[in-house]
């Protein structure tokens, strides 16, 4: 969702101001010495300070403006304090003339933010720096139609936006958006400008006036669709934009509302009569779709496409295979074939991402992609050896078809297809092109799909140990880059790279580093492991994609939530701990709330209301569901972190929440039609009718054979979904794991 909830701030943010002694029309605030300020300074509480010397009668205006901002400060939670210096004070902000003219903004002992103290220029200037400062997540300050675009296409599907812009920073207008903005800064992203050109690139001339958009992104699921936009037409007051915020939420009117102008009675008639069987046959349809419950289906995925069941689909950029048109399409081909069922909700929810990965491969691949309906092509599927949906299966001529065992979506599956184009394992011929290929020059165009290169490396003789590498990198097909050397000099690769043959060499292309490891007695099942291992990266940013891969380790989580990019002295210092084998019983990982909106929801479960960012925790899912924060005041560094893990090792940490066990089930209950059949049966009790045996005979006789026929295929079928579960076990038992868990991050 949006930005934090600041509602934290509420309970007791403290605004302190630093100045002289001063009587004159400031006996509202309260008054403190150097010492006792910070001696009142508690983590995660915000102070703003100013420091003049006692003799100082420059302040006076100042002080007038800021007793002006003490009661519209108390209203957000915010107290207000004056703290006077004395000559022979000597600390950092009480001692030198420029650092007098100066606002100091901290969040416990560590400085946030100066302030010149003549941007503080009166109350509105006050009240807004306050809450611009504090509102950090909340309001994001652009400069670029690029940026706000760039905002505008993360947000579509999943949230409004109130975009802002002011002719300066401290205006009553700039306070009036910020006011807005810690009311609803929690339901919109609030977005602000100053610069003109951003302001007239988007249509708007006006440059002396304020303004603000409101730009309906929720509703839109096309991505090359832009949002729609609404201006507000008042003054930019906390008033107007609360009323016009609150009527943006009010449901949108679907089309233009025309009125019919009729001369006569017989018009009229003629009018209604006409459209009598259009609306009976709407009620019709009313009738059919009608359920108590009928916008919430019984799992999510269903609920989703039975919502955008009107979106059209350019299904024609995709070949639908029949029964009769299969067989001769494969073999022209190559193809990539979607086996799905019309009337099942992941099939169909699987098919619009399918249909994105054609809009992306359009024109640019040789790989011809096709459909096969099972709902309408039932023998074709069962011959093909579908037993689930959806299915996607891959046809080269002269190989057997591969099953894509990976993630539902078209990233991943363009992935697949992607590095499907070439061999698993690649035969290298020389050393140079084993060079070409570990530093990722010999397939470039795939270095993006796949951030590691195998090389397996043998001599001419590991007949065996070449077998098991060979049957690895065949399973491993489109999903990493494999290659194999077995030339008489492999001595040279080895001896280069301190390799005991046989090994693997890893090339990470991301890091620029080529590691070996030592294959003796390995088999295939034991490479295939190692491969998939090295594919886990060290410090990941987690996904709701790759989640379930990371749960499959069970360990703990070690997360560091961000919003946007992590700050490199924290991943220094995480990195460092994992190179000293601190944190083997961990996963550490990070999670961008830019790009993966749904951290926002599972911070709110850990602390009820957002807190600020950045902010790490580790998350026992697999035994307890204790969370555990690291101390905001403290710094993410080497020693603090490495201190605060000996704690929680020794048991010396309070846990936060403990995430509950329970199980996830569908909001409505699943109908139980056998029961609904046999309640029916119950209540019309069926004659026997004697001219009817012979027939019943025979349906029993048939019924016998089909079953035996049944029996016959049974067993082969189970077998062929035995062996597709073990074909893509280590793909789906991560998020198998993750479901079993039945718990959120």
């Amino acid at each position: 969702m949006m930005s934090s909830n600041f509602n934290i701030f509420r309970v007791g943010i403290s605004f302190v101001i630093m100045c002289i002694f001063y009587k004159s029309a400031v006996d509202s605030l309260s008054e403190l010495s150097p010492q006792k300020y910070f001696s009142t300074l508690q983590p995660g509480k915000a102070s703003l300070a100013y420091f003049c010397q006692a003799d100082s009668p420059r302040t006076s205006i100042f002080l007038e403006e800021l007793n002006e901002a003490v009661t519209p400060l108390q209203d957000y939670g915010i107290s207000v304090a004056k703290v006077n210096c004395v000559k022979e004070e000597t600390s950092r902000y009480c001692g030198k003339e420029k650092d007098l003219m100066k606002a100091y903004l901290f969040r416990g002992n560590i400085l946030l933010r100066e302030f010149p103290t003549d941007v503080l220029f009166d109350v509105n200037a006050i009240v807004a720096h306050v809450l611009f400062a504090l509102l950090f997540n909340e309001v994001k300050y652009i400069t670029t139609l690029e940026d706000l675009q760039n905002i505008e296409n993360a947000l579509k599907g999943k949230a409004n936006i109130a975009f802002a812009y002011v002719r300066a920073i401290g205006t009553p207008e700039h306070r009036a958006v910020m006011e807005a903005a810690f009311v609803y800064g929690t339901t919109y992203q609030f977005v602000l400008t100053t610069e003109t050109a951003l302001l007239e690139s988007i249509g708007n001339e006006d440059i002396e006036n304020a303004h603000l958009y409101f730009f309906h992104c929720k509703q839109v699921l096309d991505l090359t669709l832009q949002c729609r936009r609404t201006l507000m037409e008042q003054p930019l007051t906390t008033l107007n934009i609360h009323q016009f915020i609150k009527t943006m939420e009010a449901p949108l009117l679907g089309v233009p509302v025309e009125f019919l102008v009729l001369d006569d009675i017989d018009s009229l008639i003629s009018h209604v009569e006409s459209n009598v069987h259009v609306e009976e046959i709407q009620e019709d349809e009313d009738e059919d779709t009608k359920s108590p419950n009928m916008d919430v289906q019984d799992d999510e995925v269903a609920e989703t496409v039975y919502r955008d069941r009107k979106r059209p689909l350019p299904l024609e950029l995709t070949v639908e295979l029949t029964e009769e048109t299969f067989n001769t399409t494969v073999v022209a081909s190559d193809s990539i074939v979607l086996f799905y069922a019309g009337w099942q909700a992941v099939s169909m929810a699987f098919l619009q991402s399918y249909i994105d990965l054609a809009i992306k491969l359009k024109g640019t691949s040789t790989m011809l992609l096709t459909r096969v309906n099972c709902a309408d092509w039932s023998d074709l599927c069962t011959k093909q050896n579908v037993t689930e949906f959806p299915v996607v299966k891959m046809y080269k001529e002269g190989k057997n078809p591969v099953s894509y065992a990976g993630m539902l979506g078209t990233e991943d599956l363009l992935k697949f297809i992607q590095l499907s184009r070439i061999s698993c394992p690649v035969n290298i011929t020389s050393v140079q092109e084993a060079e070409e290929y570990l530093s990722g020059e010999l397939y470039k165009d795939l270095i993006s799909y796949s951030s590691v290169s195998v090389l397996g490396l043998f001599s001419p003789n590991m007949t065996t140990a070449k077998e098991d590498f060979t049957e690895a990198g065949n399973y491993l097909k489109g999903y990493v880059i494999t290659g194999i050397y077995s030339e008489e000099d492999v001595l040279i690769l080895s001896d280069k790279y301190a390799a005991t043959l046989p090994a693997l060499l890893l090339s990470r292309h991301k890091e620029g580093k080529i590691e070996s490891i030592p294959l003796a007695n390995s088999h295939a099942q034991d490479i295939i492991q190692i491969i998939t291992n090295a594919l886990l990266e060290t410090f990941p940013e987690i996904t709701v994609e790759n989640l379930p891969i990371y749960l499959r380790l069970q360990k703990p989580l070690l997360i560091l939530f961000s919003d946007g990019s992590i700050n490199p002295q924290y991943k220094k210092a995480i990195l460092m701990l994992v190179k000293e084998k601190h944190l083997d019983s961990l996963t550490p990982c990070w999670l961008n709330l830019k790009n993966t909106p749904v951290g926002r929801g599972i911070l709110q479960s850990y602390f009820d209301t957002m807190p600020p960012l950045p902010l790490l925790v580790v998350v026992n899912l697999h035994s307890g569901g204790q969370v555990f924060a690291f101390p905001s005041d403290q710094p993410i560094t080497e020693q603090n972190l490495l201190l605060w893990l000996k704690k929680l090792e020794a048991g010396l940490e309070n846990h936060i929440t403990i995430l509950p066990a329970q199980e996830w089930k569908p909001p409505l209950p699943a109908y139980d039609f056998l029961s609904m059949m046999d309640a029916a049966a119950s209540q019309h009790p069926t004659r026997k009718d004697p001219e009817c045996t012979k027939e019943t005979d025979v349906q029993e006789n048939d019924k016998k054979q089909h079953e035996d026929k049944s029996a016959i295929i049974k067993e082969p079928i189970e077998t062929l979904r035995i062996k597709h579960w073990n074909r893509s076990n280590w793909f789906k038992e991560g998020e198998k794991s993750f479901r079993h868990d039945n718990k959120e991050l």
